[in-house]
């Protein structure tokens, strides 16, 4: 994220103080011990932080994506999520999520109705029309 000016330094100090998400708390097929915060019920399959900062866009909460940092468990695992909860004052950005769990749980619901999830791909062979072999001629 590029911020510019006095009030970059500003905005990115409190950034500082935002919650962080990564895709392993939300992902069903990681165990409590591989990172998972949330019931397996509950918890989504393989969620990237593109539907994780999607979904907090539609939940109105203020997010910022960072590619570079990678899980400190599993460092193959790339991406998270800063997530803003509170104002400065310390009311609920949205007073209907008031922790990071709750949060999540929302967030685990959202991502398997992704955009990017539901498109329906056409298949191949029924968008094409049926093509017959060229008759050969044998040469003797």
């Amino acid at each position: 994220m590029d911020v510019g000016g006095s009030d970059g330094a500003e905005l990115r100090s409190s950034i500082k103080k935002w919650k962080i998400i990564y895709p392993v708390y939300l992902n069903s097929k990681k165990t409590v011990a591989e990172g998972r915060r949330i019931a397996t019920a509950k918890a989504c399959p393989d969620p990237t932080c593109i539907e994780i900062a999607d979904s907090c866009g539609y939940l109105k909460i203020p997010r910022v994506i960072e590619l570079d940092k990678a899980y400190p468990r599993d460092f193959f695992q790339v991406g998270r999520v800063r997530v803003q909860l509170t104002n400065d004052d310390g009311s609920p950005v949205n007073p209907a999520i008031r922790t990071k769990k709750q949060l999540m749980i929302q967030i685990a619901e959202l991502v398997p109705k992704h955009h990017g999830r539901t498109k329906k791909q056409e298949p191949a062979a029924a968008s094409s029309a049926p093509v017959s072999k060229p008759k050969r001629k044998n040469k003797k």
